[in-house]
């Protein structure tokens, strides 16, 4: 089916002020009303009139004249005022109909509940890309097909026919949700709210026409009672818009949870037959939410716990956490969380340590603190402790494990009372506790704000998530960097170029290159020889140059360790005629003869094209390791230095870089400027590279250089 799908098209940048109208009406049609407050056509009218919904309500069905206690009427033509939202409530084969209603009467949102359009394939698809173009000629913004539309819980529109929001809410919540898929948001908006989660958005966008997840996104960063954003998508078909959502959130200081699923071959297929999306480069698309800030969930469970936690917790100030427990076993449980994921789980000052024994004699203390049972003879050693460990420890994070204390009918009753006097004392704390609940006492906790977990790793989890958060808002973004001042003229012609013409660009891109020399003839290669040897160099490599032969050692053409003139002669000769025999008929360039590099650390840089994101820079480790160890980093183009600097840190490699096991550091600040200066270039030139391989670039103490490379372009 992927080959008939044609992706929804969707404006070049984000435009806020053009959803007001769908998400803040001053006045809603419902095409297709019902007066069964149970039916899809009925259930919107119901919702709205049941939240107090202060705007105007049409009801339009032609065969009655009144639904559900309003007027109805027989046509949206036939309403004497404007109308912000038209809901289509009908069968898929009548929507086309009642959207050029809405585009005549000049409504300028619509919301398309109906299914049956590119989720079913080619006839699906061109159904949808008939409103598509219906709606852009008339300037609708449309929310669907296939969605169960949205609840704005601040001003009563609760434009939905989901089951699941009979429940409601009381008051307008602080966490918006933003799903692709209408199923996952009424099944999530019941995690949710079993989570201690208040909502302020809700909002499902279907096979999202016009309307996408970037847009909902933007519009919860910009809406000012959601303060945490979650997102459930299966695709994404305009990575810029999506990038310029994120952004807009980042700005706004407002996390942002999301599940992405079709990670796999399987899952992806599964996506394009659910909602028509493409699923894109998983790799690439964990890249982008880590430059951007976001949190990437991998379950439903997690991306409600981190959700919750960002609503109701403090930001860290650093990544230093205590842990205080009344198991020594789940103590080190904790620990082995906290440092798998980049806490720091620094030891607690001696003083402190001291105070602690003197509380209980036989505790643990060093971090994590182990209060050990004595804590059921006597409860206030609790609170004696966490104020030894808050005061004196200089922890901005603190995880306590009450064990079963909280089904407890004696010390249950105490926890909140406890946790209220801790958070007076420490209000710029980020404090969780983790124990087994009576359901009234953890809705208690969570009622009044406090971080409350069953399963202890889950409040670390939850904790290096909200640390997450306040290092991605703490940095500036890396994404507003400057162009190069030019553009290169390259080649017109698409496709992989030699490698000296691959080094040139390189080098002109701001890459630090080896220096190689064409020729053409073993006189040639003689002469480029001695030109090395004057310049300082002691051996030299001689390389065969085509661009039909990227893998040129497994065709016979790489010479090493050339050490003499004639040595450089008779190398030529041999490595021609060795490809002449392994590799008849490719076009040959000649050949090249450089410098043998210094010794340093191989690594691999290059950049490829998404389909959604565009350029997007790879590290990692290079040479033979490329493909085997699969170590490697993403980033979207352009990117800074400290960007470039996180990039690195993220792979297995850094730990080589900075002289693992008494080895040599070298200069990450250079291997930094080169994934900058590459990401720069891949920008500035996004519509002609297909890809850039530099493998090997190697890094040494103080100097790196590119050894080879191999680019690839796009016609013109």
């Amino acid at each position: 089916m992927n080959e008939t799908i044609s992706l929804p098209r969707t404006p070049k940048a984000i435009d806020l002020a053009s959803l007001d109208a769908l998400f803040r009406p001053r006045s809603v049609a419902v095409i297709g009303a019902s007066a069964n407050a149970g039916k899809i056509g009925g259930l919107p009218i119901h919702y709205l009139k049941r939240a107090g919904y202060d705007g105007d309500i049409y009801p339009i069905n032609p065969r009655r004249t009144e639904i559900q206690g309003l007027k109805s009427w027989p046509s949206l033509a036939a309403v004497p005022a404007a109308v912000d939202l038209a809901v289509i409530a009908v069968p898929a084969a009548q929507v086309r109909e009642a959207l050029l209603v809405v585009a005549a009467k000049g409504t300028k949102s619509a919301i398309i509940f109906s299914a049956g359009f590119a989720e079913l394939g080619a006839d699906g698809v061109r159904l949808q890309d008939e409103l598509a173009a219906i709606g852009r000629k008339a300037g609708i913004r449309l929310l669907g097909p296939n969605c169960s539309g949205y609840a704005n819980f601040a001003n009563g529109a609760w434009v939905t026919f989901a089951p699941l929001l009979e429940e409601g809410q009381d008051s307008v919540g602080n966490v918006g949700l933003v799903s692709q898929s209408g199923a996952f948001a009424n099944f999530g908006y019941r995690v949710g709210r079993n989570r201690g989660i208040r909502f302020s958005q809700w909002l499902t966008t279907g096979n999202t026409i016009d309307v996408d997840i970037a847009d909902g996104l933007a519009f919860l960063a910009a809406d000012e009672n959601t303060k945490v954003i979650l997102v459930y998508m299966e695709g994404c078909a305009d990575g810029a818009r999506f990038i310029e959502a994120l952004a807009l959130a980042r700005a706004r200081r407002k996390p942002v949870v999301v599940v992405k699923v079709g990670t796999t071959e399987a899952g992806a297929a599964a996506v394009s037959s659910h909602t028509a999306a493409l699923a894109g480069e998983d790799s690439v698309f964990d890249a982008v939410l880590r430059q951007y800030g976001a949190y990437r969930a991998r379950s439903v469970e997690e991306l409600f716990d981190i959700g919750y936690a960002a609503a109701n917790g403090t930001l860290p100030n650093s990544a230093k956490i205590a842990i205080t427990s009344i198991s020594g076993g789940v103590g080190v449980l904790l620990a082995d969380e906290a440092a798998t994921r980049g806490l720091d789980i620094a030891p607690m000052p001696e003083p402190a340590q001291a105070a602690l024994r003197e509380l209980v004699p036989f505790a643990g203390t060093r971090n994590p603190v182990d209060v050990t049972a004595q804590v059921i003879n006597d409860f206030d050693l609790f609170d004696r402790s966490l104020e030894v460990v808050l005061q004196q420890g200089d922890y901005d994070m603190l995880v306590c494990f009450m064990g079963y204390l909280g089904l407890s009918k004696e010390y249950g009753p105490r926890i909140l009372p406890l946790w209220e006097s801790v958070r007076r004392r420490h209000p710029e704390r980020t404090l969780a506790v983790a124990t087994l609940f009576d359901p009234a006492i953890r809705q208690a906790l969570e009622e009044a704000g406090h971080l409350v977990f069953e399963e202890p790793t889950h409040a670390v989890r939850a904790l290096a998530a909200l640390r997450h958060f306040a290092e991605s808002f703490g940095r500036a973004d890396g994404a507003a960097v400057s162009r190069p001042p030019g553009l290169l003229s390259l080649p017109a012609e698409a496709g992989p170029l030699n490698e000296l013409d691959s080094l040139a660009i390189v080098q002109a891109a701001g890459i630090p290159t080896i220096g190689a020399i064409a020729v053409g003839s073993a006189e040639e290669a003689t002469q480029a020889f001695r030109r090395i040897d004057a310049e300082g160099g002691r051996r030299a490599v001689l390389k065969v140059v085509s661009r039909e032969l990227p893998h040129k050692s497994e065709a016979g053409g790489v010479r090493l360790g050339i050490c003499s003139e004639e040595e450089a002669g008779a190398a030529y000769s041999e490595v021609m005629a060795r490809v002449a025999q392994r590799a008849p008929g490719i076009a040959v360039d000649g050949a090249l003869v450089a410098p043998m590099a210094e010794p340093g650390i191989e690594t691999i840089i290059g950049v490829h094209r998404d389909p959604v994101f565009g350029p997007v820079v790879m590290f990692g480790l290079g040479g033979v390791f490329a493909e085997v160890l699969r170590d490697v980093a993403f980033r979207v183009a352009p990117f800074d230095v400290a960007e470039a600097r996180r990039m690195i840190a993220e792979t297995k490699a850094s730990a080589i870089l900075a002289g693992a096991r008494g080895g040599p550091a070298v200069d990450v600040g250079i291997l930094a400027q080169a994934l900058a200066d590459l990401s720069r270039f891949a920008s500035a030139h996004a519509e002609r590279v297909e890809s850039i391989d530099i493998n090997p670039f190697s890094v040494g103490p103080t100097a790196a250089c590119a050894l080879d490379a191999v680019v690839v372009l796009r016609g013109e």
